[in-house]
């Protein structure tokens, strides 16, 4: 039982990748307050779905189903994990109002990716900017005032993903713990899925072959991710300038504190990373992976590297672009060279 944490770093210049609730016609950036300082921030919700938007073309995605209306409205993907990367990935919850005589629609599946909320590792204060709407508009006539806010800022947050839940789908327990309704688990059965048991729970198992391609797939789609709003006026790189993935038995993150604000400016902090590391050297399942855009944060990245040469030169840790160590992992798990972390193994 194997769960890759770590973290993921973004480096926004003069961006607005997620606004929040406008107010009158000025569209707000998502920051919150801390004592005095602010820090901007993306939503765990918008990174996935930049993320679910970065897949494949023809890579299927779960259709929406959206019922009732008025404040009696609902809305859900097919609850099919079996059928689609993203509701085994991603989590759903399908609530069906039970009818007599008909066998429950409820499912619910919890996230196998976890991400956290992508916040500014540094305190900055977003700014204002307005434009004009006059084209066509008579001499004379006052123009359509309209603003918004953007930053610059490098954005960081946790992420996990629970290797050995990968394309296996609980099909009994108590409340909203089944991810399959009976007529979904008979029909994943009839289409390869074998029956196992699966962390005290009858479970339905995908054949090893998908479950590799799956996690190969996401861990590709991670180097590559674009998305976020007002790109007419603030394009930007949305790839991760900085992936930190660690192979950990238990799932505990011990690498979400190596980011830190020093004199307002972000820094990687070598000390916390060496002592972490060799706290959790009994947990770790293989090297830690650095991936590192080179100019993201100045010459750290080069600084760092003089810093870890021994642990590097004993294969501890692997530094090098994200999309490089993030494409010869999801290689490695389409060869089988990680299958042992499908196991889920008692602890």
């Amino acid at each position: 039982m194997t769960y890759l944490v770590g973290k993921v770093a973004l480096g926004v210049v003069a961006g607005a990748p997620n606004n929040g609730q406008g107010e009158d016609n000025v569209a707000k950036a998502k920051a919150m307050r801390v004592g005095r300082d602010v820090f901007p921030y993306v939503s765990a919700q918008a990174f996935r779905r930049w993320l679910r938007e970065s897949l494949p073309a023809d890579e299927p995605r779960s259709p929406v189903i959206r019922s009732g209306s008025g404040k009696k409205q609902q809305a859900y993907t097919s609850g099919r994990p079996d059928r689609y990367l993203d509701d085994d990935l991603f989590g759903y919850m399908v609530a069906v109002k039970k009818e007599a005589g008909v066998p429950s629609g409820t499912c619910q599946r919890d996230t196998v990716l976890a991400t956290g909320t992508l916040v500014a590792v540094a305190p900055r204060q977003p700014v204002s900017d307005f434009g004009t709407m006059s084209r066509g508009f008579a001499a004379g006539e006052n123009p359509v005032l309209h603003g918004h806010e953007f930053y610059s800022a490098e954005l960081a947050g946790d992420l996990l993903l629970d290797v050995a839940r990968v394309g296996v789908f609980e099909t009994d327990g108590s409340g909203l713990k089944v991810a399959l309704t009976a007529a979904g688990a008979k029909e994943a059965e009839a289409g390869g899925a074998e029956r196992t048991e699966f962390r005290d729970a009858q479970a339905l198992r995908l054949p090893l072959a998908e479950r590799r391609r799956r996690v190969a797939l996401v861990l590709r789609t991670l180097a590559a991710v674009r998305g976020g709003a007002k790109q007419s006026l603030h394009y930007g790189d949305r790839a991760p300038a900085l992936v930190l993935l660690a192979p950990v038995k238990g799932g505990v993150n011990p690498f979400t504190r190596v980011l830190a604000s020093q004199d307002r400016q972000t820094v990687f902090q070598v000390g916390v990373f060496r002592e972490e590391l060799d706290a959790w050297a009994d947990e770790l399942d293989g090297p830690v992976l650095i991936g590192w855009a080179p100019g993201f944060l100045g010459e750290q990245r080069e600084r760092v590297r003089r810093e870890l040469a021994d642990l590097i030169e004993a294969e501890r840790v692997l530094l090098d672009h994200p999309r490089t160590l993030l494409n010869k992992l999801a290689e490695g798990f389409v060869g089988g060279s990680h299958d042992a972390w499908f196991e889920d193994a008692k602890r």
